[in-house]
């Protein structure tokens, strides 16, 4: 069983949650996308479709998959990771061994 591996993720999303109580900011921030992502989460996330480890680009308060070229919200510092949800960033992902002109 895997017990030990999810304190990381719950005590980062409980001190998330605990410093913006304490910093009055859930009150101040409506509902939206406005709302970062916590930096130490980065760590533990990785793309549903090639878990392999995303970057986070603060400008547009996404999640970026720069080998399938698909970018995944952050919306009130929650990240949606459903496929669905994800932007296509490019227009097609290169395919595997073709040459690009």
């Amino acid at each position: 069983m895997l017990r030990g591996c999810g304190r990381g993720v719950v005590g980062a999303l409980r001190g998330a949650a605990g410093s913006r109580r304490a910093s009055g900011q859930e009150q101040e921030q409506g509902p939206g996308p406005g709302q970062p992502l916590e930096p130490s989460l980065l760590r533990f996330l990785v793309c549903p479709l090639s878990k392999r480890p995303l970057r986070y680009e603060e400008s547009t308060n996404e999640l970026i998959n720069e080998e399938l070229g698909i970018a995944y919200p952050v919306i009130d510092g929650i990240p949606n990771m459903i496929p669905e949800a994800a932007r296509t960033t490019r227009k097609r992902p290169p395919a595997e061994g073709s040459e690009q002109p």
